[in-house]
């Protein structure tokens, strides 16, 4: 039998990072970015039948005067009541007001998926850690630029950092 999460829907956000269609359409591994968008998705969407927050992380580059084609989030990603947060560094803590958007929804534990597992995610990761979240990593709604780079996160840094689940693992208190 798998273990499954109890999430408290009030207190866990959705952290879905630089899901942008130049990043979402780069060459990656261990799966295509159309999957990992296909899983996070589906997150999203359970995150929002229960009422928990979802967060849309995306970049901009710092100093240019238009951003590269692409630079949107992926059409249909977002939604209503959603949180979308701009970064102009790897992680997407520093000087986006992340921090303090998440404490006004009384948020505690922060499940990530997004691009890349080792830059944008655990970068994002690990300030959260510092800022004393809780975090949850699903394997499967992520992918990096190379398998190992991917596999060095999942197996080395985010089992330290906190859990690692699959889409299928993520579960909330009192649902079915």
């Amino acid at each position: 039998m798998e273990p499954r999460l109890a999430l408290d829907p009030a207190r866990t956000a959705l952290v879905l990072v630089d899901l942008m269609d130049r990043i979402v359409g780069l060459p990656l591994e261990p799966r295509k970015g159309t999957e990992v968008l296909a899983v996070a998705e589906e997150l999203a969407s359970a995150f929002r039948q229960v009422g928990a927050l979802v967060v849309l992380v995306r970049v901009e580059r710092p100093g240019v005067h238009e951003q590269p084609p692409g630079s949107g989030l992926v059409a249909g990603l977002a939604a209503e009541g959603d949180v979308e947060i701009v970064k102009r560094t790897i992680g997407g803590f520093q000087g986006t007001g992340l921090h303090e958007r998440l404490r006004e929804h009384g948020v505690s534990t922060l499940v990530f998926g997004g691009i890349a597992t080792n830059l944008g995610v655990e970068s994002t990761a690990r300030a959260a850690g510092d800022l004393g979240y809780d975090l949850v990593f699903v394997e499967n709604a992520m992918a990096a630029l190379t398998g190992p780079e991917h596999e060095a996160s999942v197996k080395l840094d985010f089992p330290r950092l906190g859990t690692v689940v699959t889409a299928s693992e993520v579960r909330f208190a009192g649902a079915a």
